[in-house]
């Protein structure tokens, strides 16, 4: 497994990535990294997930790092989860699940306790650096995965709630599961409604009623019209053209969106 890939709520602002490199590096000088995103909102699990799972379908074949970690240092477990074709290493709060059912489904888990193949002293907030860099690269190099630690069952692991995605006709109730840097509101789930290209929408959330459409792209409307339409993940997303749909709805992450026909 020549590719690691990286995953973290880390920012730029300090040294987190770049240590969390470096100790792969010098474990696995051969191994490629590919940084998915160290954006993640700060301790924002459900994000993580939904980023890591949209990623991993045009990944290649590796080890790819989930973190995430607002439980770090608690009795919160760090584990690995093996699919057909991947491994993913990262703590035990419901972030690697989604990426893994997304690769194939979960074949084998483990509880992370080799100590052998981590950094010490162990500091008990940066298990980054010490516990999830070092066992990448180890399985990486070829380290097998049933040297992590005992076999865990993986029907004990722990899920993310599931998301609110209600059909009613033709209205959707939806979660939020993703805002980009675009302003772009993506919602857990498809065009289950089945609404024709074109149809008058309304859009309800945060308060507000904004009269849409559906369509395919952002240029299919005037600037400033808002728009829904199925993102390149296959979800059902509202967006402005040339402007931010979260911001003319007044909404956040997790917040619950109704779309009905005008």
């Amino acid at each position: 497994m020549p590719w690691i890939s990286l995953l973290t709520d880390y920012g730029y602002e300090d040294a987190f990535v770049a240590i969390c490199h470096g100790v792969i590096g010098r474990l696995a000088p051969d191994v490629r990294i590919l940084d998915i995103t160290h954006a993640v909102p700060p301790g924002n699990v459900r994000r993580g997930a939904t980023l890591l799972a949209e990623a991993i379908p045009f990944l290649p074949d590796g080890v790819h790092v989930g973190i995430v970690d607002p439980g770090v240092g608690t009795a919160r477990r760090p584990i690995v989860v093996e699919t057909p074709q991947h491994l993913f290493v990262g703590p035990d709060n419901g972030l690697l699940l989604p990426a893994a059912e997304a690769a194939g489904g979960i074949r084998r888990a483990f509880r992370l306790t080799n100590s052998a193949l981590w950094l010490h002293p162990v500091s008990a907030t940066f298990h980054g650096r010490d516990i999830f860099a070092p066992t990448a690269a180890h399985l990486a190099t070829g380290t097998p995965v049933d040297l992590v630690g005992p076999e865990l069952d993986p029907q004990q692991l722990v899920r993310l709630p599931s998301p609110v995605a209600r059909l009613h006709g033709e209205m959707i109730d939806a979660e939020i599961s993703s805002i980009d840097r675009f302003g772009n509101v993506q919602l857990a789930c498809g065009d289950i409604a089945g609404w024709a290209l074109g149809q008058p929408l309304v859009v309800e959330g945060g308060g507000a009623q904004v009269p849409a459409v559906r369509a395919t792209t952002f240029g299919a409307v005037a600037p400033g019209e808002t728009l829904v339409y199925v993102d390149s993940a296959g979800r059902l997303a509202v967006a402005v053209h040339g402007g931010r749909a979260d911001a003319r709805l007044s909404v956040h992450e997790g917040d619950l969106l109704r779309i009905r026909p005008a």
